[in-house]
């Protein structure tokens, strides 16, 4: 061997360790980069899920209450820091800086009566408005399933407003868009859509709602209402989104399936209904909403009452109603969004309150001879 091939050689070797050291340097490299990505994303992850979780209530199901003192000229961490002991809020920054970023301000001294069940929202509009500084003057229930006149009936009953009274002012526009402007993703320009019959029908979520003071105006012992049925919509928005699925059209689903179940209905069987019958350009043919269309309340549908003219009544008219026939609970909710798959067409509900499921018109129908012709004879 030559010299200069010696030469050559050991520039091979040398060159050969420098690229075997510089591939192990990027490993390692590599290996502390990823150990770091992991790392931040593991705090901010952390961190995220952290905040999340402080703000919401300490216990949700805790309704017990907790005296709490605010001294006079107590400062947003002041009263923070007193939440935080008295083990109202989970964390006093973090409520701090929600106070901060919602800008609240104009919060009272005084005793107050909180409990761990209590959000945010309602524990600054307490302390804003001193209203837990008093025990509850009275309740409201709104049960599921029921219309806004029913709805009317029972705030009337429960106060000194008359049920012609609350009824304007449930259908008042300068009311309802007010509501709107606090709760937009909630009240979309669909409530003012052709042929609605009451806008804020089914916007009224079922709820026990407490009040404090003993005369509350209309507004006031309404607002709750639509409040809370902002919160529990809003967790079906991303879903709503990518379904590409108005609330109005959702809302109006739900409240279908929540005139029709039965305490042992299926609800997800029921969506599972309306959604192949609207697949297949079948009308729903479901009878609440007749009997919306009609404004009564009857035991039975006839087969005159059929032929209503009403958009409502989805007999005559293909697809949904043109918005809510009645207020749904979150069972009818989740089952609106999540019909289970199946190739239903038809369902019939007896007089024990079972549903029985079919696929075609002929099965229906021995199924409905069964049940309903052959009990009424």
């Amino acid at each position: 061997m030559s010299e200069g091939d010696s030469k050559k050689d050991l520039f091979r070797k040398k060159l050969l360790e420098k690229q075997n050291e510089a591939k192990v340097v990027r490993k390692v490299v590599l290996t502390v980069f990823i150990i770091l990505i992991i790392a931040f994303s593991g705090i901010i992850g952390g961190g995220y899920l952290y905040i999340k979780s402080s703000l919401q209530p300490v216990d949700p199901s805790d309704q017990s209450k907790i005296n709490v003192t605010v001294p006079i000229g107590s400062s947003v961490s002041t009263i923070s820091n007193i939440l935080e002991e008295k083990e109202i809020i989970k964390d006093a920054r973090v409520f701090k800086y929600y106070i901060k970023f919602k800008n609240e301000s104009g919060f009272q001294a005084g005793n107050y009566k909180f409990t761990k069940a209590m959000t945010f929202e309602e524990i600054i509009e307490s302390l804003k408005q001193g209203k837990l500084m008093n025990e509850v003057a009275f309740k409201i229930t709104i049960p599921e399933g029921r219309q806004l006149t029913e709805i009317a009936s029972i705030i009337a009953n429960n106060t000194a407003f008359s049920e012609q009274e609350v009824l304007e002012k449930l259908t008042d526009k300068t009311f309802i868009e007010s509501m709107r402007a606090k709760y937009p993703d909630l009240l979309t320009d669909d409530i003012f859509g052709k042929n609605v019959k009451y806008a804020l029908e089914g916007y009224l979520y079922p709820a026990t709602y407490p009040y404090y003071k003993k005369e509350p105006t209309i507004e006031e012992i309404v607002e709750p209402m639509i409040k809370k049925m902002s919160q529990v919509v809003a967790k079906y928005i991303p879903q709503l989104q990518e379904k590409k699925m108005s609330v109005h059209r959702f809302v109006t689903m739900a409240s279908l399936i929540e005139e029709e179940a039965t305490e042992k209905a299926d609800r997800e069987k029921i969506s599972s209904v309306f959604y192949n019958r609207i697949e297949q350009n079948m009308p729903l043919q479901t009878d609440p909403t007749v009997l919306y269309a009609l404004g009564e309340h009857k035991d039975r549908v006839l087969y005159k009452d059929l032929e209503v003219e009403s958009p409502y009544n989805t007999y005559r008219n293909k697809g949904l109603p043109p918005g809510p026939i009645a207020n749904a609970g979150e069972v009818s909710f989740t089952a609106a969004l999540s019909p289970e798959e199946t190739d239903f067409l038809y369902f019939l509900a007896t007089k024990e309150g079972d549903v029985i499921f079919t696929k075609t018109l002929e099965e229906h129908n021995k199924e409905k001879n069964k049940h309903i012709t052959n009990a009424n004879n």
